[in-house]
């Protein structure tokens, strides 16, 4: 049933960094209970907004399935005082709250921090912002192409001199950012097992894009010197660096302890005289020469296809390298399933439905997925009537 297994969680997120982080509770085992407004959680149109043709009137959004899995839908319109009171019902005896919304709004209608630990003292309060909780930017609305792309420096540091900034893909930092919320509730559950009290958790997009860039940040913090952005072809570190076999694919080579690496390359490429060769026998002498010696190895590499380098590396276990996989690659990929990396979602209709995995394992509790995302307010009549007999109980 999972680590998680009888932990009542409320959930009241939208997009993705909230949903993502009730997401992966849900997965270890949690109850997870949405609770969405009237006209759902806008994520589930995300299906529609990236042109993806729906399977079929149940599967028609596969980043809504990934982050809500396994959830309960509920839908309360905290606008009117009978949705808030109804949403306070859940909390007066759940186990954690998480959400994306803003701090202002959550005040607006008594579901801050202040307003829930009174209601319920042993509630672990998971927020996650744009920009943190103080300062004058922290009610200010983000997603996480500003917060965690733009703002913390990632689109920067991967922008090639003179190239324009690339494009984030869609919900890399939320789902960063909604793993390192999980793991803070765990915690937070941790200490209340120790003093009954609950607390408020918080993490944030900006702060989860600058711990991502941290040897930049604090390299810069501690010597004032920027590590400089690399280009292909002048790569201080040949050995580090990607090349284009014969066949188009790329292939990343990973040689970052020049001893260890350097040998095992010259040997796969049929170029053992490099290792005497004083343009390129020292880790000094391989970052002057850069330019020459990428332009060697890009001669190298093109004569032959991908799967012959492969072969080829095979026979050199100190020569660390990966394809550039694209999609169909990695999904076809012997180890990626070996690993673990696909769930099979149960449907309403007996099939089920492929998904990414949660990253994390648990040997002594393993967890499965329990069921696709619910339909909209698809639980609402049975949550509700077991939030008043628990009320009626406690009574």
């Amino acid at each position: 049933a999972g680590p998680l297994a009888g932990l009542r969680v409320v959930e009241l997120g939208v997009w993705v960094a909230g949903p993502a982080a009730g997401g992966i509770l849900a997965d270890w085992g949690a109850d997870v209970v949405k609770i969405e407004p009237p006209g759902g959680d806008p994520a589930r149109g995300f299906g529609r907004m990236l042109g993806v043709a729906p399977v079929d009137r149940h599967h028609h959004s596969p980043p809504f399935e990934m982050d809500n899995r396994g959830k309960r839908s509920v839908v309360l319109d905290l606008g009117t005082e009978d949705g808030r009171e109804r949403a306070r019902e859940l909390l007066v005896d759940a186990d954690v709250f998480v959400t994306n919304i803003r701090p202002g709004a959550l005040r607006r209608i008594g579901m801050d921090f202040e307003s829930l630990a009174t209601l319920n003292p042993r509630l672990v309060y998971g927020l996650i912002t744009g920009y943190g909780t103080d300062g004058p930017d922290a009610d200010r609305p983000a997603y996480d192409v500003a917060a965690f792309w733009a703002r913390a420096g990632l689109a920067h540091l991967l922008t090639r001199p003179g190239d324009t900034p690339p494009f984030q893909r869609g919900g890399m930092g939320d789902h960063s950012v909604g793993m390192t919320l999980a793991g803070a509730v765990c915690a937070a559950l941790v200490a209340r097992s120790r003093s009954g009290a609950g607390q408020l958790v918080s993490t944030s997009l900006y702060r989860q894009g600058a711990y991502t860039v941290s040897f930049d940040l604090t390299t810069f913090l501690i010597t004032g010197q920027a590590i400089a952005i690399g280009q292909r072809e002048t790569m201080g570190n040949p050995c580090m660096n990607n090349y284009a076999a014969a066949d188009g694919a790329r292939f990343w080579l990973v040689g970052l302890q020049g001893d260890r690496h350097w040998p095992a390359l010259c040997s796969a490429v049929g170029r053992q005289e490099w290792l005497a060769d004083e343009r390129y026998a020292t880790a000094r002498a391989r970052a002057a020469n850069a330019a020459e010696l990428i332009a060697e190895l890009d001669e190298i590499f093109a004569a032959k296809t991908l799967a012959e380098w492969n072969d080829v590396f095979a026979g050199y276990p100190d020569l660390f390298w990966s394809p550039i996989n694209t999609m169909e690659d990695v999904l076809s990929d012997e180890q990626f399933h070996a690993c673990g990396g696909v769930v099979y979602a149960p449907a309403a209709d007996g099939a089920s439905v492929p998904m990414v995995a949660t990253p994390a394992d648990f040997s002594a509790t393993p967890c499965e997925v329990r069921s696709c995302a619910p339909e909209l307010g698809e639980h609402t009549a049975d949550v509700l009537a077991e939030s008043a007999q628990r009320a009626h109980r406690l009574a």
